[in-house]
C-alpha cells in the first residue's frame, strides 16, 4: 500500500498541529510537511511534489493561490480547502472552487476518518503508484514554441490594432485559453491579471511556456511590438499606455484604483486615445474593476468584449461591465480569443463624431 503523500498548509498552529495528528496516524496518509503561509506552500510543494494539501480558506482566498494553482497543474495535485460553509454555488463570490477538477471543499469540523476517505477518492490512483499522469514542465524552447492556430493573422494584413485584457478571480486559466488561440505575431497585447505580490513572474513564465507568442512582465519604459504581450500582475504601479511606435508603457505608483493595484480601468483608461485601434476584453473577476475604462472605450470607438457568466468562474466584473452598457458583446470562454483576432483583423471603426457625420 503507497500512502497519499499530503502537505497541510493551515495558518492556526492548534488547527494544524491537530490535522496532523490525526491524519498522520491513518496507514492511508504520508504527511511530508506543515506550512502556515502561501510562500512557505508553495517551496514545500516544489520539493515535495505531495498528491493533496489540505489548505485553509482564507489562503486558498489569496490571489497568490491562484497562480500557484496553475504552477502546479501539471503535478495533479488535489487542494482540499477548509472552509466553514462548503460551497453550493460556483459563483459564490468568496469562492475560489467550483468548477475545477483539483479543488475540494471540505467542512472545517470535518472528522479524520471522513478526510481520510475523502483524500484517498479525489487524489489520482496513477499518483499512488508513482506514475505522473502529465509529464513533468519542461521549459519550451524558443525554437519548439506552440504551432499557430489556423486563425493567424498572415503578415500582409496587419494592422496597427492592439489589444487590452483584464482580468482577476480565475482569470489565469481564462489567460491560459484566451492566449493559446493568439498567433506569434499577434497584435501588441498588454495585460492586467490580479494576483499577489510574489508570483507575478511566475505567473509570466508560465503564459510564456504556453503561448506562441512572447509573454513579458511589465517594466517601465517597455515596448510592444507584434508577437508582444505584457503583463502586469502582482506590481505596485498601474500599468498605463504611453503611445508611440511601437506603443510603449509607463508604470504608475499611487493608489490603489478601483481598489487593486495594478487596475485594469487605469490600462483601459490610458487607452482611450488610440481606442479606435483597440480591441478589448475583460475576463472573470471580483468587483468591477474594469468596467468604467471598458464602457470608456467603447464610447471612443473601440471594440469591447466581456466573458460571459456561464464560463465566468466569478461574475462580477464582466457583469459590472454588461450592467454599464461597456461591452459590445458577451462571449463563452473559448470564443474570446477568436473574436478578438477576427476584431484586430477587420478595419479600425470611425470615431462617434465621425459617424455621425457620415449620415
Amino acid at each position: 500500500m503507497n500512502p497519499i503523500s499530503l502537505v497541510i498548509a493551515i495558518p492556526d498552529r492548534s488547527v494544524r498541529r491537530r490535522l496532523t495528528e490525526e491524519l498522520g496516524a491513518s496507514p492511508w496518509i504520508e504527511i511530508v510537511a506543515e506550512t502556515r503561509d502561501l510562500m512557505t506552500t508553495y517551496a514545500e510543494v516544489e520539493e515535495r511534489e505531495p498528491m493533496a494539501v489540505v489548505i485553509a480558506g482564507r489562503l486558498a482566498r489569496a490571489p497568490e493561490f491562484e497562480v500557484m494553482r496553475a504552477l502546479f497543474a501539471t503535478l495533479d495535485v488535489r487542494w482540499l480547502v477548509i472552509t466553514e460553509v462548503p460551497d453550493a454555488s460556483a459563483r459564490d463570490q468568496g469562492s475560489p472552487w467550483g468548477r475545477t477538477s483539483d479543488l475540494f471543499p471540505i467542512d472545517t469540523d470535518i472528522p479524520a476518518d471522513r478526510l481520510v476517505e475523502t483524500l484517498r477518492s479525489v487524489t489520482r490512483t496513477a499518483r499512488r503508484h508513482g506514475v505522473s499522469p502529465v509529464p513533468p514542465r519542461t521549459e519550451t524552447p524558443p525554437t519548439s514554441r506552440p504551432t499557430p492556430p489556423s486563425n493567424v493573422v498572415p503578415d500582409r494584413a496587419k494592422t496597427n490594432r492592439f489589444i487590452v485584457i483584464g482580468a482577476s478571480t480565475g482569470g489565469v486559466d481564462a489567460l491560459l485559453t484566451v492566449l493559446s488561440s493568439f498567433p506569434a505575431d499577434c497584435p501588441p497585447t498588454f495585460i492586467v491579471q490580479h494576483t499577489g505580490g510574489g508570483f507575478g513572474d511566475s505567473l509570466t513564465r508560465l503564459l510564456d511556456r504556453q503561448c506562441a507568442a512572447r509573454v513579458r512582465p511589465a517594466a517601465e519604459g517597455a515596448t510592444a511590438s507584434h508577437g508582444d504581450i505584457l503583463l502586469a500582475a502582482g506590481s505596485r504601479a498601474h500599468m498605463r499606455l504611453a503611445g508611440g511606435s511601437p506603443l510603449r508603457i509607463v508604470l504608475e505608483p499611487g493608489q490603489p484604483i478601483t481598489g487593486h493595484m495594478p487596475s485594469v480601468d487605469a490600462l483601459f483608461h490610458s487607452a482611450v486615445p488610440g481606442a479606435r485601434r483597440a480591441v478589448a476584453a475583460l475576463l472573470t473577476g471580483m468587483g468591477r474593476d474594469g468596467a468604467e475604462g471598458l464602457r470608456a472605450l467603447r464610447d471612443a470607438g473601440a471594440v469591447t468584449m466581456a466573458q460571459d457568466e456561464a464560463t465566468s468562474i466569478v461574475y462580477g466584473m464582466p457583469r459590472a461591465a454588461m450592467e454599464l452598457g461597456a461591452a459590445q458583446s458577451s462571449l463563452p470562454l473559448q470564443q474570446i480569443g477568436p473574436a478578438i483576432l477576427r476584431a484586430c483583423a477587420a478595419p479600425p471603426q470611425a470615431s462617434p463624431s465621425q459617424r455621425m457625420t457620415t449620415r
